[in-house]
């Protein structure tokens, strides 16, 4: 399911306009974006949590020039299911 389509069946689902819900679904991914980035996490009960995870430096090969290169300490964003979305799933 694309943005698109996703805004498309919460207008359906609710009868608001596909600009209002577009909007909404834009701010709420934006504030996920800057709360992360931020270093906080967003909880979303039975849904799950969007945080930031820090990869520590390790060294890697590139095997197209056989050397090693260090990679250093980074941040990535991380998304945990909850349990209840992860047992729907299953």
């Amino acid at each position: 399911m694309t943005k698109a389509e996703l805004v498309n069946a919460i207008a359906i689902s609710t009868g608001y306009d596909k600009t209002t819900i577009s909007n909404i679904v834009e701010a709420g991914m934006a504030k996920i974006k800057e709360t992360v980035t931020s270093g906080d996490s967003v909880y979303l009960r039975g849904f799950g949590s969007f945080t930031a995870k820090t990869r520590k430096a390790k060294i890697a090969r590139n095997i197209s020039k056989n050397i090693s290169i260090e990679v250093p300490e980074h941040k990535i964003a991380y998304f945990k299911p909850a349990d209840e979305f992860n047992n729907m799933v299953r």
